[in-house]
């Protein structure tokens, strides 16, 4: 069935979304799971099978292809469970305040199933023809591509690749019950995509059914038609394109040059047709060289949008303007209990923060930037250790074990004892100035444990902490955190995204829009000012592209407010002003080397 909501709840962190799916799916909600990490599905498993009484044998790390298998086994209990939920929701009577009420009364006024709803009164039985309508939520699942860590056997050979963390991940999907959508999110991976023709599920059926779907996390519309056509060539059809903004998101900010949310949104709007037809003929030749069944015409793909979305009026805009198919909501649903793991600590710190508290790191291990809350219980004990001259982590998971053999043959963490220690020591061996050690020590040392810092929420929501260096939570919400400071249940954020309510906080808030370009103007003059000399031509040129992708946005914002958004002169102001610091950027000298 269709989903009957126009918002779902992206993944955030690793253990902050890990069983979404058990606590709202059944009540119509999507939200999408990481699969990051295989033993915290693991001890989840077990707790829920506790729990509710079901059976539960532990797959021990020993295990054949274990990886794999705990993340299918865990996958199959959340499909069961929610299954379950769903089943018994819809036997329940009409009663305010039972789930069966909470169902309906979270759809947008402008559902049929709302409508139909309305017509009943309290108390009767839910007729067939609308339970037959009623759909839960998506149980999506998440991997993030550029965490594809190589695995070696006792004596130090690298095992095949279908062993690599990522592949594990998508093999665990794969033969899971979950017919629903697997999220590719960092960019693309020719090995791990070609992976996905080796599973039928993702191929379509004689009735163009696809049992499992691809969901591609994309920058701009080149990306998405590079993307799909590369994936059609092996048969594969990219059933959703789920658009994010580069920077005014939470986690890993992968930013463009320059090129902002509403003209790539324009883009797609403009070229959907053009995407779906050119992607379409690919998969067709390839499905016919296959010898596989193929559609007679396009199967279906949707544009979504995610990353700094805070009003209804915005929400509504998005669907109206661009025709996007649903919006994702995730930073705000972090202040929501009901939804989210969030350990009470990290949740009142985060419905305190202000502005200047969510910013931009480089904590990240793999070297991307980082939107991160400060002083989260994460940085505060890694600081600690620091300063105590303990820098780095045990690196218990590995997890971002991926590129760096800069002291080692095989890879190693950035954030582990182990790098540090011996980046460190390169360090003093160079008899810098003060000032210039003080700087690339805390570059070395900003690098903490994401692996741990973004679990261990859900370990503590369940008491499962066994760790005592582990207990530090990681949290990476977006900027826009700062605009929402409620604790909320899950009925006033959606009210709130439906615009029955509003639970923003006194702060001023720009529009999303207008947002997102004060921060990429901020991330391109930091770019300028670590420039120290002339560029060669190519950077120069990238720097050129950047600088005129922001004049570019800014006269499309100009003219999507005068015309298309009411009440937009505050707006208008801004976009002036940014516009003049645009312009006032100075770009280096191209270097006469």
């Amino acid at each position: 069935m269709t989903n009957p909501h126009s918002f779902h709840i992206p993944v955030m962190g690793v253990g902050f979304t890990v069983d979404s799916p058990i606590k709202i799916a059944h009540l119509g909600v999507t939200s999408v799971m990481s699969i990051g990490d295989d033993l915290l599905c693991e001890r989840l498993r077990a707790y829920y099978s506790k729990e509710l009484n079901l059976e539960y044998t532990e797959i021990d790390r020993k295990a054949e292809d274990c990886r794999a298998v705990r993340i299918t086994a865990y996958l199959d209990l959340v499909y069961d469970i929610v299954q379950s939920n769903f089943d018994k929701l819809k036997q329940l009577p009409f009663k305010v305040g039972n789930d069966l009420y909470k169902y309906f009364d979270l759809l947008p006024d402008s559902s049929p199933l709302k409508a139909a709803f309305e017509k009943l009164k309290e108390g009767d039985l839910l007729p067939e023809e609308l339970k037959h309508n009623m759909a839960p939520g998506e149980i999506e699942v998440n991997i993030m591509t550029k965490l594809d860590r190589q695995h070696y056997d006792k004596e130090g050979n690298e095992l095949p690749t279908i062993y690599n963390d990522a592949h594990a991940g998508l093999r665990g999907y794969a033969n899971s019950k979950l017919n629903s959508g697997i999220v590719l999110s960092a960019g693309l991976s020719p090995r791990l995509y070609s992976y996905i023709s080796h599973f039928d599920n993702f191929y379509p059926d004689n009735n163009a059914y696809l049992d499992k779907q691809v969901i591609l996390k994309v920058s701009d519309y080149r990306s998405a038609l590079i993307q799909g056509k590369f994936l059609a060539k092996k048969g594969i059809w990219v059933s959703e394109y789920r658009i994010e903004s580069g920077l005014n998101c939470g986690g890993h900010a992968f930013a463009t040059d320059g090129i902002l949310l509403g003209p790539i949104l324009e883009d797609f709007k403009n070229l959907k047709q053009e995407l779906i037809d050119d992607v379409h003929a690919v998969l067709v030749n390839s499905l016919t060289d296959l010898s596989k069944p193929v559609p007679t015409k396009p199967l279906e793909m949707k544009i979504t949008v995610q990353g700094g979305v805070g009003t209804a009026k915005e929400h509504q805009f998005l669907l109206n303007n661009y025709g996007v198919d649903s919006i994702g909501w995730a930073t705000p649903f972090l202040l929501v209990p009901e939804a989210v793991n969030v350990d009470p600590e990290t949740r009142d710190l985060l419905s305190k923060a202000e502005e200047k508290d969510l910013y931009l790191s480089g904590t990240s291990p793999i070297g991307v930037p980082f939107n991160t809350l400060r002083g989260n219980t994460k940085d505060l004990l890694k600081d600690e250790e620091t300063k105590s001259g303990k820098p780095g982590s045990t690196c218990p998971r590995e997890f971002l074990k991926l590129y760096n053999t800069e002291f080692t043959k095989q890879p190693i963490c950035l954030s582990s004892k182990k790098y540090q220690k011996l980046k460190i020591q390169e360090l003093d061996e160079k008899n810098l100035p003060e000032e210039q050690y003080r700087i690339a020590y805390n570059k070395i040392t900003e690098k903490t444990c994401l692996c741990t810092g973004l679990v261990i929420t859900a370990y503590k929501a369940y008491d499962l902490v066994t760790r005592p260096d582990g207990e530090g939570v990681a949290v990476c919400p977006g900027p826009n955190l700062a605009y929402f400071s409620k604790i909320s249940s899950l009925q006033d954020m959606v009210g709130h995204i439906y615009g029955k309510t509003n639970i923003l906080n006194d702060t001023y808030r720009p529009n999303m829009f207008v947002k997102e370009l004060g921060m990429y103007i901020d991330y391109f003059q930091n770019e300028l000012s670590e420039v120290t000399e002339e560029v060669n031509a190519k950077a120069l040129k990238r720097l050129n592209a950047f600088k005129s992708n922001l004049l570019g946005g800014i006269e499309y914002y100009q003219s999507l407010f005068n015309e298309a958004i009411a009440n937009s002169e505050t707006a208008l102001n801004e976009l002036k002003e940014y516009q003049s610091r645009v312009l006032d950027i100075q770009l280096p000298e191209l270097s006469k080397v």
